[in-house]
């Protein structure tokens, strides 16, 4: 997603206009800009969040509330963002590898949620 305008424009156009009420105005628009921006970002991450849910309940198999915990220790553990974790096990699909620190800490916590159903 591309950004609508750098802080340096931003500062530009608050500048140039004349009124005070013009700069609240133009203010409020940078505001929802970064805002919508903000929330594009989320609803993308969202998407890729949900897609690596789906295959961890299909592989475990488990609950949605299960694997959401589940990509959470991982990106806890390998102190990686989530939305990379499940950008990264989401990518495994168009055969790329998944990176080690990912892949060693997604095996230990499948190996927890197995020895978990088994009690």
């Amino acid at each position: 997603m591309r950004q609508l305008t750098t802080p340096r424009e931003e500062q530009r156009l608050l500048t140039a206009v004349a009124s005070a009420e013009e700069t609240d105005l133009l203010a409020e628009v940078v505001e929802l800009r970064a805002r919508n921006e903000q929330l594009g970002h989320a609803l993308a991450s969202r998407a890729v969040i949900d897609q690596a849910r789906g295959m961890l309940m299909a592989l475990a198999p488990c609950s949605s509330e299960r694997a959401w915990d589940l990509l959470v220790d991982v990106s806890q553990h390998c102190n990686i963002k989530l939305r990379d974790v499940t950008a990264a096990l989401v990518a495994t699909t168009k055969d790329e590898a998944l990176p080690e620190p990912i892949q060693r800490e997604l095996r230990r916590g499948l190996r927890r949620l197995h020895q978990e159903d088994r009690r």
